[in-house]
């Protein structure tokens, strides 16, 4: 019998990437072998409970909704998580997942909306990028820069001209907590006319720094 390591499943309004705002379940699996400075879910890096597929999907059932994204910790360094994706596909699930760009995208399904971090310098985690994923994104995926400082900016605009990656899907840049005001990151996009969309974390605007919402 299939099983993942969980670390919590929740009920919540997704805070990032093209799903903003929408009711959604989160399936948060527990491992992951990247340490960016700037995490936040760092209480998924051990712990959790085995869960069967079954024990899993009974959970998300009960809260009657149609959006699930499975996270981390880093989903993807679970192999059955690709069963996994596969299972909610087929139940119907409009399905997304958030990985850290260190691990190989062609095992998941193609139905899933696949939201890619690239890892920038200030991350200390660059050097984990597998870059050759990007070459296997789709145009409802999306590839997204967590931007620490104006120096990390600067990457991601080389670095998005380099892949031609706005024009394999959107491109999302996004302010780390606490680190880049969200009027600079804004001014500087308009100012050199990127063709990429700005996000905030909807939940830490709602709920902080709070887990499991």
């Amino acid at each position: 019998m299939s099983k993942l390591r969980i670390t919590e499943i929740f009920h919540s309004l997704q805070g990032e990437s093209l799903t903003v705002g929408v009711p959604t379940v989160f399936v948060r699996l527990t491992g992951c072998p990247l340490r960016c400075v700037y995490c936040d879910t760092d209480y998924a890096f051990g712990g959790g409970e085995w869960m069967t597929f079954e024990e899993i999907l009974a959970q998300i059932k009960q809260y009657g909704c149609d959006h699930v994204c499975v996270t981390g910790g880093e989903p993807l360094a679970q192999k059955r998580v690709f069963e996994f994706f596969k299972l909610l596909c087929d139940e119907g699930y409009k399905v997304s997942t958030e990985t850290g760009g260190a691990h190989d995208l062609s095992p998941v399904d193609s139905r899933v909306m696949i939201v890619m971090d690239l890892k920038t310098p200030d991350s200390q985690e660059m050097a984990r990028n597998l870059y050759s994923n990007i070459d296997l994104l789709k145009p409802t995926d999306q590839v997204k820069f967590v931007i620490c400082s104006r120096k990390d900016y600067e990457w991601c605009k080389m670095t998005v001209e380099q892949y031609d990656i706005t024009s394999k899907c959107e491109v999302l840049f996004s302010p780390s907590y606490g680190q880049v005001e969200y009027a600079d990151l804004a001014e500087w996009i308009l100012k050199d006319r990127l063709k990429v969309r700005m996000q905030v974390q909807l939940h830490k605007i709602i709920w902080g720094e709070k887990t499991g919402v």
